[in-house]
Parts: C-alpha cells; sequence; structure tokens
C-alpha cells in the first residue's frame, strides 16, 4: 500500500522508517450525504438515536417543503359550521388525535375558521350547540411549497400555532402544526408531564 508521505510527495518516501506503521489520511466526507453517511455509521455509544435524527433533520431543514411533512387533505377532520357539537361529533374529533379542526362553511367550499380542543373541553357544551359557537374566526395560511425554514418563521411571526396548507390555486391541501414541524427538526416530540407551568410556587419547587 503507498504510504500516506509519498502519497504527498514520493521524494520524501525514502526518509519514512520502514519500521514506522503507515498514516492513512482521514476520512473528508465530500457532499451531504456522505456525512450523513457518516452518522448513521457512527456507534450509538458516541451518537444516540434522537441525536442522529436531530442531526439529519436540521441538515437539511432549509431545503424540505412543507408538503413533505404536513397532514394531507384526505387525513383532516373536517366540521361543517352547522354541524351540532354533540357526544358523537365531540368522540369524533378525540379520537382523531388532532388539537384543531378547520371548520367549513356550509356548501363545504370555504374555511370560515379553526375548533381547537381546549375550546371543546367546556362543560357547559350542550348537544344543541353548533359548531359555529366555538369557532375562532382567526385563520393563518401557508403554501405547501414553503420550505421548513419559511414555515418557522410564519409560525413565529403569527404566534400561531396552527396553519391552514394551500396550493397556488388557494385550494385547501393539508395542514401544518407547530408540533409537526418540532417533531421534524428534533427528529421526535419532546415530552413532558409537567402541567403547572402557570403555577409561580410549581415551577419553583420543580426538581425533575
Amino acid at each position: 500500500m503507498k504510504s500516506f508521505v509519498s502519497w504527498v510527495d514520493p521524494k520524501l518516501d525514502r526518509f519514512r522508517d520502514p519500521a514506522e506503521p503507515e498514516e492513512i489520511p482521514p476520512y473528508v466526507p465530500e457532499t451531504l450525504e456522505d456525512f450523513i453517511g457518516v452518522i448513521k455509521r457512527t456507534p450509538k455509544n458516541i451518537i444516540t438515536a434522537k441525536q442522529r435524527a436531530t442531526i439529519a433533520s436540521s441538515m437539511s431543514f432549509s431545503e424540505r417543503k412543507v408538503s413533505e411533512i404536513m397532514m394531507p387533505r384526505s387525513e383532516i377532520t373536517f366540521v361543517y359550521e352547522h354541524d351540532f357539537l354533540g357526544p358523537l361529533m365531540l368522540d369524533k374529533l378525540y379520537q382523531s388525535g388532532s388539537s384543531h379542526f378547520p371548520v367549513l362553511s356550509s356548501d363545504g367550499k370555504q374555511v370560515i375558521g379553526v375548533l381547537h380542543t381546549d375550546s371543546l373541553n367546556s362543560l357547559e357544551i350542550k348537544n344543541t350547540d353548533r359548531a359555529t359557537k366555538y369557532l375562532d374566526k382567526k385563520i393563518y395560511y401557508i403554501r405547501n411549497d414553503y420550505t421548513l425554514e419559511q414555515a418557522m418563521s410564519a409560525f413565529l411571526r403569527t404566534n400561531c400555532f396552527f396553519f391552514i396548507v394551500i396550493d397556488h390555486s388557494g385550494q385547501v391541501v393539508g395542514l401544518l402544526t407547530y408540533k409537526m414541524l418540532v417533531g421534524f427538526l428534533l427528529g421526535y416530540i419532546p415530552h413532558d408531564d409537567f402541567l403547572e407551568d402557570s403555577s409561580i410556587a410549581a415551577v419553583m419547587k420543580r426538581t425533575d
């Protein structure tokens, strides 16, 4: 095998001590794919699975599109403005696992607002209450070809946690939540059972 010294300058090879092991130049990734490959091959005792996922996601964050991580329209649970919020409807919403539900006009052609699960936890909801009673009319839109970096800027700019995703023609094609974006960026969804953030005493005493 050709030595590192002779690889650098063949004339210097005659000065190398034959007893010394040949120096092998360090591997230098030449592409992003090469670098990610190195990360994947690194032992787990050095880089954990969570850290690998975070590194890989952050490396491609500025190029990935909203359409790649959004919930497609076919999976969205829609509510119509005149729907009653009876037990069956509420059970349907809770079972969906979502926290935000676009509300459509009676003809189904326009999103007129959003229902949030936080507003549906009220004990005052009656079987005769319609969706419009708990409607949040503030709607934010984002386009499906936005980069995730643009999406993050939009979340910070609007201080909201939910976007209706549209295409260039204005058609609803999906939805994107802040949780989805954070999940992609970190490679996982952080979980914390602590629920007393509104209590200054609880926050002061927290030890874990």
